[in-house]
């Protein structure tokens, strides 16, 4: 039987996300995973923050996957800024993903769920998308460079091989009673 994990990640846009999205597809069931996207595989009525509590509820871990999405070709953090010690700061050319890479694995972490995200080389690393901050490496990945290369990585296999350990824990201790100490 198939282990339930919740795969999150902004719609692809062009072919490599696609690509990508596939191979994290096929990594997954051949190891034993059901992958479980909210409108790929799931579907709901319920407003999207019900629909994805009620996937996560089921899952027993998560990848998010942090693709690019929307390009600032030029722009301004804290624009207008008055207060003393909060400047603009003009950027250009930068990456945003969708705010569900943040929402979601958030919700996961709220529940106690394994983590895995994974982020697009030249996002915005900012909120959960920092290295460090839910606590696990946070691989990035370019796909600019050969999708088989990455997919043989050391960072691949032994940060999936990990995640995939913390899973099956999750899946072995649904199965205990409650502890009382």
């Amino acid at each position: 039987m198939s282990i339930s994990v919740f795969l999150s990640y902004p719609r692809p846009h062009v072919q490599s996300q696609q690509d990508f999205i596939e191979r994290v597809g096929q990594h997954l069931r051949s190891h034993g995973f059901l992958p479980r996207t909210l409108g790929v595989t799931d579907y709901d009525m319920d407003s999207p923050l019900k629909a994805i509590r009620r996937l996560m509820l089921e899952s027993n871990g998560l990848i998010t996957i942090a693709f690019r999405r929307t390009l600032v070709e030029t722009g301004c953090v804290r624009a207008e800024a008055d207060i003393e010690g909060n400047q603009p700061v003009p950027v250009s050319s930068q990456w945003w993903t969708s705010p569900y890479c943040q929402i979601e694995p958030a919700m996961a972490y709220q529940i106690g769920l394994p983590i895995l995200i994974f982020r697009e080389r030249g996002v915005v690393a900012e909120g959960l998308l920092e290295r460090g901050v839910v606590g696990s490496y946070m691989p990035e990945f370019d796909l600019n460079q050969p999708l088989d290369a990455y997919f043989a990585s050391p960072e691949w296999n032994q940060v999936l091989a990990k995640w995939e350990g913390f899973v099956r824990a999750v899946v072995d201790g649904k199965g205990n009673p409650p502890r009382l100490y």
